[in-house]
């Protein structure tokens, strides 16, 4: 998942942008249209688990999803008008920034518990974000790590030690120290990591199925790859929450099933298909089909996600920048997008930063025929001696991205490499690429911004100092570590002017496309499919998810 800096005028600005672009399902896709029942259980039918459900090491769409129905995060966002509007969800309001951006500080609602009626404190949320830099709870975002005063050096609380720059004046009150001015500091507050957890529950690196709930819903049983089921939390009240609502009885999360069946279980609409959804993208082999049948438009969620998907070149594996030139021309992006539906699925792409978010500049420095340039890719191959290259390309184990793998293998075959494919399961998929012991070649990924700016996608994706930072759950699949780019980072980040910003991480788009570390192929859409029973199903246009927060079951 993804997601820098920009003010919260201009945060609504780039989400509005988003809105603007978005198609969304009808009867269900409001909590306007009627009122919700009680009662009742929604199926969630996956085609994988969740790389981690841990708030500290969640990362996915999905897995951010599913956390906002179990954990409360310090702000959240309202998605309920026109557009997004960042509120407080433990905290009582947004935060309070200081000392010029660098210190933030947050009071806690009253009348929060956890699952088993004692308070969510201060401490609890402290020792929740310390976490993070324990080196066995990996998989999360960077900004702690980044921003937080000492975070370079802190190894997490396992240790028996606590981080400084995180300070619990009372039960209620917490306070972040940041090392620069971080003037968005509330809306990555929003993500999962910065939820509170309980020292006396935490499992450590098996926290994943034992996640302690302070939301409407609880963990009552986890079995990995297999299902999860969340009932309601008794102690969970909604005074205390602006943001969810704790309709259904049960919420049953069936995994490891096939995408297509799954899409032609819901789309059937028969017994049980009536209340399940689903959370992962429609099957590129369905989703033409799917996304033109007019019969199932009211029970269709097509949301363009603010985010990316890319072919990650490794820099450091293929150093020839001729050869990732040459790929950049060679890659048929016309093949490449049919394995994820066609056009339904989006437009073709030749940024990283993707339009509707704040810095996006339209440029295109390679081929502009998706089909691609083999004649200028070939005489690259050319100019470097037409090395008899072959190179392992990780996808997930999937149809859809296994077909994605064919078509990068029949396009590089013809410039003389030869495409290894490595299928690596769906539910794992991202903990093994992210960590820096299994590099590959060339490497499938998807980004979607942690909110719309370009100072979460680039930074995150692209500032190579990261990489021996965070070796578990580097984002850096590139493994891209330009000075240049590097230096271009820290310095948008000291600018306070946030058009200046914009338009040089605009300019930095473009600086880091002459690195040719990465082939962006489309400009993503995400569609999924509801039974007819689902209701409350709002779509959220910051995960790109169908989100489940005032879920009902239609009586």
């Amino acid at each position: 998942m993804t997601r820098r800096r920009r003010s919260i005028a201009l945060a609504a600005t780039a989400v509005a942008i988003a809105l603007g672009a978005t198609a969304c399902g009808g009867s269900s896709s409001t909590t306007g249209s009627g009122s919700p029942t009680k009662g009742g259980t929604l199926t969630v039918l996956d085609h994988a688990d969740f790389d981690h459900l841990d708030p500290q090491r969640t990362y996915t769409t999905e897995g951010s999803s599913m956390d906002q129905e179990i954990v409360r995060t310090l702000t959240g966002w309202d998605e309920t008008g026109s557009q997004p509007k960042l509120v407080g969800d433990l905290a009582t309001d947004t935060g309070t920034p200081s000392n010029g951006d660098t210190v933030w500080t947050f009071h806690l609602r009253k009348g929060v518990v956890w699952q088993d009626g004692t308070p969510v404190t201060a401490q609890d949320v402290k020792y929740g974000v310390e976490r993070t830099f324990s080196p066995d709870i990996n998989g999360g975002p960077p900004y702690a790590s980044q921003w937080l005063v000492g975070g370079s050096s802190y190894k997490g609380p396992y240790s028996g030690k606590e981080l400084a720059s995180i300070q619990t004046p009372d039960a209620s009150t917490i306070v972040f120290h940041l090392g620069q001015p971080v003037a968005d500091f509330n809306e990555t507050t929003a993500m999962p990591g910065w939820s509170g957890v309980p020292k006396a529950h935490d499992t450590g690196a098996t926290y994943d199925t034992h996640v302690w709930s302070d939301g409407p819903y609880m963990i009552k049983s986890y079995t990995k790859n297999k299902e999860v089921v969340l009932v309601k939390n008794t102690h969970w009240k909604q005074s205390t929450d602006p943001i969810r609502q704790q309709n259904v009885n049960e919420i049953d999360v069936k995994l490891g099933q096939d995408q297509s069946a799954i899409d032609q279980q819901i789309k059937s609409d028969a017994g049980a298909a009536q209340t399940s959804i689903m959370q992962w993208p429609i099957a590129g082999s369905d989703l033409t089909t799917i996304s033109s049948d007019q019969s199932l438009k009211s029970r269709l969620y097509n949301i363009p996600a603010p985010g990316i998907n890319y072919l990650a070149i490794n820099t450091t594996r293929t150093k020839d920048l001729k050869v990732r030139q040459a790929i950049e021309y060679a890659i048929d992006k016309t093949t490449v997008r049919g394995a994820f539906g066609g056009s339904a699925y989006g437009d073709y792409a030749s940024t990283m930063i993707s339009p509707g978010i704040d810095g996006y500049k339209k440029f295109n420095l390679y081929s502009t025929n998706p089909a691609g340039d083999l004649t200028k890719a070939k005489a690259l191959m050319k100019q470097v001696g037409n090395p008899k290259l072959t190179m392992s390309l990780a996808v997930e184990n999937t149809p859809t991205l296994e077909h994605f793998g064919d078509a990068v293998k029949t396009s590089l075959g013809k410039i003389g490499i030869t495409v290894n494919i490595t299928p690596i399961d769906a539910a794992n998929y991202f903990s093994n690429i992210d960590n820096v012991k299994n590099q590959y070649d060339l490497t499938w990924v998807d980004w979607i911004a942690d909110w719309p700016n370009a100072s979460t996608v680039l930074p995150v994706l692209f500032d190579g100092r990261q990489i021996a930072k965070l070796p578990q759950s580097n984002q850096d699949l590139a493994y891209l570590n330009d000075p240049a780019v590097n230096a271009q980072i820290d310095k948008i980040a000291k600018m306070t002017d946030v058009k200046q910003a914009n338009a040089a991480y605009g300019a930095l788009d473009e600086q880091i496309m002459k690195d040719a570390a990465v082939v962006p192929l489309m400009y993503m859409n995400f569609s999924e499919l509801a039974g007819s029973k689902v209701g409350g199903v709002i779509p959220d246009p910051i995960l790109a998810e169908p989100s489940l927060v005032h879920v009902y079951v239609k009586s």
